[in-house]
């Protein structure tokens, strides 16, 4: 898999997007929600700088809904996260195997 973001918060929030109940957040929840994992404030200039960058990347896609940004993944972004998602599966179940095989 080539490489698709350079930022793990870049990843996190693709994730917290995938995640999402109904597959999107308004940008204050989900530096919330980010902030959360971290336990740590976010510059608000350096998160929606982020999230800037994946709009721009295509992975994530923004529309306005009355005074709120609203953010969902792109197909792109998803596929992204579900590949990542998959790589991050198969590192896990290589090594709880190779733990087995060295006990």
């Amino acid at each position: 898999m080539s490489k698709w973001l350079q930022s793990g918060r870049r990843r996190d929030m693709c994730v917290l997007l995938s995640a999402a109940e109904d597959g999107e957040l308004r940008g204050q929840q989900l530096k919330s929600r980010l902030e959360s994992h971290y336990d740590g404030r976010i510059d608000p200039k350096s998160f929606y700088g982020s999230l800037s960058a994946l709009v721009e990347a295509g992975f994530v896609e923004e529309r306005t809904e009355g005074i709120h940004d609203v953010y969902r993944l792109t197909d792109e972004g998803e596929r992204r996260v579900q590949d990542h998602y998959e790589w991050l599966r198969g590192c896990l179940e290589s090594d709880a195997s190779s733990e087995t095989v060295d006990s």
